[in-house]
Protein backbone atom coordinates (compact mmCIF):
# COMPACT_ATOMS: atom_id res chain seq x y z
CA UNK A 1 0.00 0.00 0.00
CA UNK A 2 1.12 3.19 -0.77
CA UNK A 3 1.70 5.72 1.87
CA UNK A 4 -0.96 8.79 2.30
CA UNK A 5 0.40 11.84 0.92
CA UNK A 6 2.20 13.48 4.07
CA UNK A 7 0.17 16.77 3.13
CA UNK A 8 -3.42 14.49 3.49
CA UNK A 9 -2.07 12.83 6.61
CA UNK A 10 -1.16 16.08 8.12
CA UNK A 11 -4.81 17.37 7.45
CA UNK A 12 -6.48 14.30 9.28
CA UNK A 13 -3.62 14.48 11.84
CA UNK A 14 -4.98 18.04 12.93
CA UNK A 15 -8.52 17.37 12.21
CA UNK A 16 -8.00 14.66 14.97
CA UNK A 17 -6.29 16.98 16.85
CA UNK A 18 -8.94 19.55 17.05
CA UNK A 19 -11.30 16.83 17.55
CA UNK A 20 -10.35 15.47 20.95
CA UNK A 21 -9.75 19.03 22.21
CA UNK A 22 -13.37 19.65 21.50
CA UNK A 23 -13.60 16.05 23.78
CA UNK A 24 -11.92 18.00 26.76
CA UNK A 25 -8.96 16.46 26.18
CA UNK A 26 -6.41 19.63 25.58
CA UNK A 27 -4.64 19.15 29.03
CA UNK A 28 -3.55 16.13 27.88
CA UNK A 29 -1.83 17.08 25.11
CA UNK A 30 -0.53 20.22 26.74
CA UNK A 31 0.81 17.97 29.40
CA UNK A 32 2.89 15.70 26.66
CA UNK A 33 3.96 18.90 25.24
CA UNK A 34 5.61 20.34 28.33
CA UNK A 35 6.78 17.66 30.50
CA UNK A 36 10.76 17.55 30.91
CA UNK A 37 12.81 14.36 31.42
CA UNK A 38 15.59 16.66 33.02
CA UNK A 39 12.76 18.17 35.29
CA UNK A 40 11.48 14.27 36.61
CA UNK A 41 11.35 13.82 40.37
CA UNK A 42 11.06 10.56 42.16
CA UNK A 43 7.29 11.05 42.97
CA UNK A 44 7.20 11.61 38.92
CA UNK A 45 8.80 8.50 38.04
CA UNK A 46 7.04 6.24 40.37
CA UNK A 47 3.88 7.25 39.14
CA UNK A 48 4.59 6.72 35.72
CA UNK A 49 6.39 3.81 35.65
CA UNK A 50 3.35 2.60 37.59
CA UNK A 51 1.11 3.93 35.49
CA UNK A 52 2.62 2.58 32.86
CA UNK A 53 2.68 -1.02 34.69
CA UNK A 54 -0.96 -1.02 35.66
CA UNK A 55 -1.74 0.24 31.94
CA UNK A 56 0.04 -3.24 30.16
CA UNK A 57 -2.34 -5.02 28.80
CA UNK A 58 -5.29 -3.28 31.22
CA UNK A 59 -7.98 -0.66 29.10
CA UNK A 60 -7.28 2.59 30.11
CA UNK A 61 -10.93 3.50 31.48
CA UNK A 62 -10.21 0.55 33.98
CA UNK A 63 -6.78 1.45 35.23
CA UNK A 64 -8.23 4.98 35.76
CA UNK A 65 -10.95 4.24 37.61
CA UNK A 66 -8.39 2.30 40.69
CA UNK A 67 -5.82 4.57 40.21
CA UNK A 68 -6.51 7.04 42.73
CA UNK A 69 -6.61 4.08 45.47
CA UNK A 70 -3.48 2.69 44.79
CA UNK A 71 -2.06 5.99 44.41
CA UNK A 72 -3.11 6.29 47.83
CA UNK A 73 -2.05 2.90 48.67
CA UNK A 74 1.53 4.22 47.52
CA UNK A 75 1.61 7.38 49.86
CA UNK A 76 0.74 9.30 46.85
CA UNK A 77 4.02 8.08 45.44
CA UNK A 78 5.46 11.14 47.90
CA UNK A 79 8.74 9.09 48.91
CA UNK A 80 10.44 5.79 47.97
CA UNK A 81 12.12 5.25 51.55
CA UNK A 82 8.76 5.78 53.27
CA UNK A 83 6.95 3.57 51.18
CA UNK A 84 9.50 0.67 51.52
CA UNK A 85 9.45 1.44 55.28
CA UNK A 86 5.60 0.93 55.10
CA UNK A 87 6.04 -1.95 52.29
CA UNK A 88 3.73 -4.42 53.75
CA UNK A 89 0.80 -1.98 54.44
CA UNK A 90 1.26 -0.51 51.29
CA UNK A 91 1.27 -3.84 49.53
CA UNK A 92 -2.20 -5.03 51.27
CA UNK A 93 -3.71 -1.45 50.43
CA UNK A 94 -3.21 -1.52 46.74
CA UNK A 95 -4.22 -5.58 46.26
CA UNK A 96 -7.61 -4.28 47.61
CA UNK A 97 -7.67 -2.01 44.71
CA UNK A 98 -6.27 -3.33 41.87
CA UNK A 99 -6.23 -7.37 42.98
CA UNK A 100 -2.97 -8.21 40.27
CA UNK A 101 -0.54 -9.65 42.42
CA UNK A 102 2.55 -9.22 39.84
CA UNK A 103 2.10 -5.81 38.88
CA UNK A 104 1.74 -4.51 42.44
CA UNK A 105 4.49 -6.09 43.38
CA UNK A 106 6.16 -4.90 40.33
CA UNK A 107 5.68 -1.30 41.36
CA UNK A 108 6.97 -2.10 44.71
CA UNK A 109 10.36 -3.85 43.14
CA UNK A 110 10.36 -0.19 40.77
CA UNK A 111 9.78 1.56 43.99
CA UNK A 112 12.92 -0.90 45.86
CA UNK A 113 15.26 0.39 43.21
CA UNK A 114 14.41 3.86 43.21
CA UNK A 115 14.89 3.83 47.54
CA UNK A 116 18.52 1.97 46.99
CA UNK A 117 20.24 3.93 43.76
CA UNK A 118 18.76 7.39 44.18
CA UNK A 119 16.79 9.41 41.44
CA UNK A 120 20.13 10.75 40.24
CA UNK A 121 21.61 7.91 39.67
CA UNK A 122 18.61 6.56 38.08
CA UNK A 123 18.22 9.43 35.74
CA UNK A 124 22.03 9.60 34.90
CA UNK A 125 21.15 5.59 33.93
CA UNK A 126 18.67 6.98 31.58
CA UNK A 127 20.24 9.56 29.97
CA UNK A 128 23.48 7.37 29.14
CA UNK A 129 21.53 3.83 28.34
CA UNK A 130 17.70 4.98 27.49
CA UNK A 131 15.32 2.51 26.53
CA UNK A 132 17.41 -0.25 27.42
CA UNK A 133 18.06 0.85 31.26
CA UNK A 134 13.86 1.47 31.72
CA UNK A 135 13.58 -2.44 29.47
CA UNK A 136 15.46 -3.44 32.99
CA UNK A 137 12.58 -2.80 35.38
CA UNK A 138 9.67 -4.98 35.30
CA UNK A 139 6.99 -5.06 32.58
CA UNK A 140 9.10 -2.84 30.36
CA UNK A 141 8.84 -4.61 27.29
CA UNK A 142 9.85 -3.18 23.78
CA UNK A 143 6.16 -0.95 24.03
CA UNK A 144 5.93 -0.41 27.54
CA UNK A 145 9.57 0.97 27.84
CA UNK A 146 8.83 3.37 25.32
CA UNK A 147 5.43 4.22 26.85
CA UNK A 148 7.36 5.22 30.03
CA UNK A 149 10.05 7.07 28.38
CA UNK A 150 7.45 9.13 26.35
CA UNK A 151 5.48 10.05 29.45
CA UNK A 152 9.05 10.99 31.18
CA UNK A 153 9.76 13.61 28.52
CA UNK A 154 11.62 11.75 25.70
CA UNK A 155 10.35 12.48 22.43
CA UNK A 156 9.50 9.35 21.36
CA UNK A 157 6.76 7.01 19.70
CA UNK A 158 5.25 3.97 21.48
CA UNK A 159 4.00 1.19 18.83
CA UNK A 160 1.21 0.03 20.73
CA UNK A 161 -1.37 -1.22 18.82
CA UNK A 162 -3.18 1.57 17.91
CA UNK A 163 -0.86 3.70 16.40
CA UNK A 164 0.69 0.52 14.54
CA UNK A 165 -3.43 -0.25 13.37
CA UNK A 166 -2.55 3.75 12.23
CA UNK A 167 0.39 3.00 10.51
CA UNK A 168 -1.17 0.18 8.11
CA UNK A 169 -4.18 2.12 7.50
CA UNK A 170 -2.27 5.15 6.27
CA UNK A 171 0.27 3.12 4.84
CA UNK A 172 3.50 3.61 6.48
CA UNK A 173 6.10 1.08 7.95
CA UNK A 174 5.96 1.81 11.21
CA UNK A 175 4.01 4.35 14.14
CA UNK A 176 7.41 6.28 14.14
CA UNK A 177 7.50 6.47 10.11
CA UNK A 178 3.83 7.74 10.36
CA UNK A 179 4.24 10.18 13.02
CA UNK A 180 7.73 11.46 11.39
CA UNK A 181 5.63 12.60 8.35
CA UNK A 182 3.07 14.65 10.36
CA UNK A 183 5.86 16.24 12.42
CA UNK A 184 7.59 17.51 9.24
CA UNK A 185 4.39 19.32 8.12
CA UNK A 186 2.73 20.46 11.23
CA UNK A 187 5.58 21.07 13.83
CA UNK A 188 4.11 18.93 16.63
CA UNK A 189 6.55 17.00 18.95
CA UNK A 190 6.73 13.00 18.00
CA UNK A 191 5.58 12.60 21.35
CA UNK A 192 2.33 14.77 21.18
CA UNK A 193 1.70 13.39 18.02
CA UNK A 194 1.67 9.97 19.86
CA UNK A 195 -0.71 10.71 22.39
CA UNK A 196 -3.15 12.38 19.77
CA UNK A 197 -3.34 9.35 17.49
CA UNK A 198 -3.83 7.45 20.61
CA UNK A 199 -6.27 9.09 22.48
CA UNK A 200 -8.69 9.45 19.11
CA UNK A 201 -8.32 5.64 19.03
CA UNK A 202 -9.41 5.41 22.57
CA UNK A 203 -12.51 8.26 22.29
CA UNK A 204 -13.64 7.45 18.44
CA UNK A 205 -13.91 4.79 15.48
CA UNK A 206 -10.52 4.60 14.59
CA UNK A 207 -12.10 4.31 10.58
CA UNK A 208 -12.75 8.64 11.09
CA UNK A 209 -9.53 9.11 11.09
CA UNK A 210 -9.34 7.96 7.45
CA UNK A 211 -12.92 8.89 6.92
CA UNK A 212 -13.58 12.34 9.37
CA UNK A 213 -17.63 12.68 9.75
CA UNK A 214 -18.50 15.68 7.23
CA UNK A 215 -20.73 17.72 10.05
CA UNK A 216 -17.83 17.61 12.34
CA UNK A 217 -17.16 20.52 14.46
CA UNK A 218 -14.69 22.29 14.64
CA UNK A 219 -13.97 23.11 10.87
CA UNK A 220 -10.63 21.96 10.18
CA UNK A 221 -12.55 18.07 9.17
CA UNK A 222 -13.81 20.86 5.67
CA UNK A 223 -10.24 21.34 4.89
CA UNK A 224 -9.64 17.71 5.35
CA UNK A 225 -12.49 17.24 2.85
CA UNK A 226 -11.22 19.53 0.79
CA UNK A 227 -7.54 18.05 0.29
CA UNK A 228 -9.01 14.55 -0.07
CA UNK A 229 -12.00 15.45 -2.56
CA UNK A 230 -10.60 18.57 -4.46
CA UNK A 231 -13.77 17.89 -6.94
CA UNK A 232 -16.25 18.10 -4.59
CA UNK A 233 -17.93 20.72 -3.75
CA UNK A 234 -18.33 21.85 0.17
CA UNK A 235 -20.53 24.75 -0.17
Amino acid sequence: MKPLEPRKLAWLYMAAKERIIGAGFADEIDWQEEVQFMEINETVFIREAAWVVLSAGFRETVVRSRYGQISAAFLNWSDSKEIMAERDKCRIKALLAFKNKRKIDAILSIVERVAAEGMDNIRKQIEARGIDFIKELPFMGPVTSIHLAKNLGMTLVKPDRHLTRFASKTGYKSPDKMCQAIAELVGDPLSVIDIVIWRYATIFNGAEFLNPPRDHSPLPHEFVYSIKYPERNLS
